[in-house]
């Protein structure tokens, strides 16, 4: 009875979270950020194969991206439950904006940078906006909850949160290949590094917040140790994180768009940027519909549905050879991503103590926000030594496989409801 008194305040009032002004401040950087990395990814994505026609380039850009992420990721988990999580974002994002002006005045002195040097630089500037995405992660995912009065209403600030990203990641791309293809490069970076001043301005605006009290201070050695113990001692976590990030590790495709726009489907940037941003359309339709009507009943069971469908969606996108069948692939494992996204931050943020959140949340970070990048190149090599096409075909299939796994061995899982009213 009181599960679904809990979901109905949810669908009821939808909008609860939105009515706090910092956790408005907070999207509104949130959107900004994810913009411009969203239009980064399209622009560096293009110039880089645009220079070397090598698929294996595109797979090395996750890479650049994915090793210092995963190096800094326990530190930063632990920092994050050290220091002010403001202070470390507005450090990380300033990082982040210097790294957008680098890319910029690539452009602008390109016969001195690029021409004589290749596109080791931008690996380089790939490589330092990974450390500072490695810090940024557990900092923004730990501050988030100190701007939500509540834990009822985590399940709709995570929603919201969520749609914002898939929101950014939908605009984003297209804005990217579309400036891109009518107005150049140096415009399309230009657009970038406004966006992340922009969120640095946003970010600055909200009041800064003490830690969380932590009952059981420790040192470094023993703080990340408990972190990696409570992840890998509840299992529900546990078999959630990996689900994703063994989908995401061998199921990801977006790496290999620049190749399916340039060779297959002969679209140029401009289609590029649409098909970048069509899984964030499934996700966004998606992330809102669960706004109104959240997942509770059944929800693990639902989870692994929807990660199978999310699999043998970018298997049908993998054989396509339409523009528009490719765009409703695209977009129907976006939707389907988008429900797994959610129910995992969820059981994540309700099931993780306040002071602690910062280290599960690296934790997280190692398993499927760097298992992004290691897909990338992951879809890269194998594309580079099959083709673009098998890669993404065969790692849909893997995906697959997974889930049958996942729902055979986990359990807990399998069974798992939420329950928002306790949350």
């Amino acid at each position: 009875m009181n599960d679904k008194k809990g979901a109905g305040t949810i669908k009821h009032d939808p909008y609860a979270v939105l009515r706090l002004p910092e956790f408005r401040l907070y999207i509104s950087a949130r959107l900004c950020i994810t913009l411009a990395m969203q239009i980064q990814a399209v622009i560096v994505g293009w110039q880089i194969y645009d220079i070397t026609k090598d698929p294996l380039s595109l797979g090395l850009i996750g890479l650049a991206e994915a090793i210092p992420s995963i190096v800094v990721s326990l530190y930063a988990g632990y920092l994050a439950d050290m220091v002010p999580r403001k202070k470390i974002i507005m450090v990380v994002i300033s990082m982040l904006m210097l790294c957008s002006v680098a890319l910029l005045y690539f452009t602008l002195d390109i016969s001195h940078v690029i021409m004589l040097y290749g596109v080791l630089p931008i690996y380089v500037i790939i490589f330092v906006s990974g450390i500072a995405r490695g810090f940024m992660n557990p900092a923004v995912f730990s501050f988030m909850p100190q701007l939500v009065t509540g834990k009822q209403l985590y399940a709709n600030a995570i929603t919201w949160s969520s749609t914002t990203w898939q929101a950014a990641s939908l605009v984003g791309p297209a804005i990217g290949g579309l400036v891109y293809g009518f107005y150049g490069i140096t415009a399309a970076y230009a657009t970038d590094a406004i966006l992340v001043f922009l969120s640095l301005v946003s970010f600055a605006l909200i009041r800064a917040k003490p830690l969380p009290e932590n009952i059981n201070p420790q040192n470094l050695k023993e703080s990340l140790r408990t972190g990696i113990k409570f992840v890998f001692g509840n299992q529900v976590i546990l078999n959630a994180i990996s689900l994703d990030m063994f989908a995401v590790l061998f199921g990801g495709a977006v790496a290999l768009l620049p190749v399916f726009a340039s060779d297959i489907l002969k679209i140029g940037p401009e289609g590029l940027g649409f098909l970048r941003a069509a899984p964030a359309v499934g996700s966004v339709i998606m992330a809102v519909w669960m706004a109104y009507y959240p997942i509770t009943v059944q929800a693990g069971k639902k989870m692994l549905w929807c990660v199978a469908g999310f699999g043998v969606s970018l298997i049908l996108f993998g054989f396509s050879t339409s523009f528009w069948f490719s765009l409703v692939m695209l977009m129907l494992s976006g939707a389907f991503d988008s429900i797994s996204v959610i129910i995992r931050s969820t059981l994540i943020h309700t099931l993780t103590p306040e002071y602690m959140k910062g280290r599960v949340s690296s934790v997280n970070s190692i398993f499927v926000g760097s298992s992004n990048e290691i897909g990338a190149f992951r879809a890269g090599a194998m594309a580079s030594w099959l083709g673009a096409v098998p890669s993404v075909v065969l790692g849909g299939m893997i995906t697959l496989g997974v889930v049958g796994v996942t729902a055979w061995k986990a359990d807990k899982l399998r069974t798992l409801d939420l329950e928002p009213q306790t949350a």
